[in-house]
């Protein structure tokens, strides 16, 4: 079955391959809205025509979310939080990266209920209108800017602890500075996401 170390490793890269590669395409899909309603409802119907769709989302999408969010959860299990004992920087980020993991899985099987299944299993067509019927009440806009944030920063939290866990940043300064480049990536995609979502709203 592997060894901890092995599933640890895959669970690392699942976040970033496939996972972490849909996240910032489904925001280019998304920021279709910016050009305007028919441009983001051409991109939905241009993505929905991909022949044998779910079977790519339960290959690509699906199999590796489940797996790294139910690993996540086992992870999070086992760890013993001590920021309050060691209030150093690296343990706040995995102090963080735990309690975004959670926030993360809540609002995606939120969000892919309410706007992927919608459609697959109760019919409703994904359109500019209908996602802005969905958030169009305060709270769910709130619940996603949460959401969203959460997403982002665990994805370029744990960008950064891959790096490392996979021996690509080595030394302190090295990590210094992925650190700032997987802070830009965050900033980026905040406001990519932001930006898309002021659309709808």
């Amino acid at each position: 079955m592997g060894s901890p170390f092995f599933w640890r490793k895959v669970h690392s890269l699942s976040g970033l391959l496939p996972i972490g590669i849909f996240l910032c395409v489904h925001l280019f899909i998304n920021s279709l809205a910016l050009k305007g309603e028919i441009a983001f409802n051409q991109g939905v119907s241009l993505l929905h025509s991909v022949p044998y769709l779910w079977v790519l989302e339960l290959l690509i999408i699906f199999i590796p979310l489940i797996f790294h969010a139910l690993y996540g959860i086992w992870v999070v299990y086992l760890t013993r939080n001590n920021v309050l004992t060691y209030s150093y920087f690296r343990n706040w980020l995995f102090y963080l990266q735990r309690v975004t993991a959670l926030i993360t899985l809540v609002f995606v099987v939120w969000h892919v209920y309410v706007l992927r299944f919608a459609n697959g299993i109760f019919g409703n067509e994904i359109s500019f209108t209908f996602v802005s019927q969905a958030l169009s009440h305060p709270l769910v806009t709130v619940l996603y800017v949460v959401g969203l944030l959460a997403t982002f920063a665990h994805f370029a939290n744990g960008l950064w602890s891959l790096l490392i866990s996979w021996g690509i940043t080595i030394g302190a300064r090295a990590q210094r500075s992925a650190a700032y480049v997987c802070l830009g990536v965050f900033v980026i995609l905040m406001i990519v996401g932001m930006n898309a979502l002021r659309v709808f709203i």
